[in-house]
């Protein structure tokens, strides 16, 4: 029953950069994994970055890697994905999502997390 806030989203210019934040409530001690995702109109959800909370593992997705980085503040309870040199095709919902109970290590799939998010919009305008 963790609950996941995601905020930060906006309308930017090509080029700009953006902070994702992802904020956990309840019973946060249950965190083993977080992931973040992004799902754009037509499109297949898809993997953009995950990070353990019990150890130092990060994974990044192929289209982000080098552009995006994912950090965690576990007194926080929060997750970053901080996004720079931002791209139209960057333009989705982007959802972040813990795993309670199954694997501490970055997992790449929708179904490695139970706990997910509403979403925020980013957009990027030409």
């Amino acid at each position: 029953q963790v609950q996941v806030v995601e905020s930060g989203g906006g309308l930017v210019q090509t080029g700009s950069s953006l902070r994702l934040s992802c904020v956990f409530s309840g019973p946060t001690v249950e965190i083993r994994r977080v992931g973040w995702f992004r799902q754009a109109p037509g499109k297949e959800r898809e993997f953009v970055a995950a990070i353990s909370w019990l150890f130092d593992d990060i994974k990044y997705g192929g289209s982000v890697k080098g552009r995006f980085t994912i950090t965690k503040d576990k007194a926080k309870n929060t997750s970053y994905l901080r996004m720079i040199s931002l791209k139209p095709e960057d333009t989705a919902i982007y959802y972040c999502a813990a795993d309670t109970y199954i694997d501490a290590m970055p997992g790449e799939y929708p179904l490695d997390y139970d706990s997910w998010g509403q979403g925020t919009q980013v957009t990027i305008s030409s």
